[in-house]
């Protein structure tokens, strides 16, 4: 586990890289507010949308996700707790005014880059809304 990596895995780069050639701009591994442990992979502060690029294995895909056979009651407790933690996250994220986007590693980078302008849009909308009230 300890050679897993926590950020810039292949498909958050991929999906980095399709945000930056659209002209979006955004911080990594930014801090969720109130859990400094815990980090945002792509974080579009002004808009308040957070987006986060799940592994199929350690976040449960319901597609691709497996179960180790090896130490499997572990391995059912480490994920399951992976997945309290994100549920967790998010609410934290929605208590504080934030949208999240979960994107899986296995999206194609185009596909999740268009569900995350889409959220952007919405939210730079709302935001441009309550400026002008």
């Amino acid at each position: 586990m300890s050679t897993a990596k926590r950020r810039d895995t292949s498909a958050e780069l991929a999906l980095r890289h399709e945000l930056h050639r659209r002209g979006m701009r955004y911080r990594v591994a930014f801090a969720v507010p109130g859990q400094r442990r815990r980090t945002i992979d792509v974080a579009f502060t002004r808009a308040r949308v957070a987006v986060f690029v799940d592994g199929c294995f350690w976040h449960g895909c319901p597609d691709h996700g497996t179960r180790p056979r090896a130490n499997s009651e572990w391995w059912t407790t480490k994920l399951a707790a992976n997945h309290a933690r994100d549920k967790d996250t998010d609410r934290l994220l929605d208590e504080h005014g934030w949208t999240v986007v979960r994107v899986w590693e296995h999206e194609a980078p185009d596909a999740a880059a268009d569900r995350v302008e889409a959220a952007l849009r919405h939210a730079l909308a709302r935001l441009r809304r309550a400026i002008e009230v």
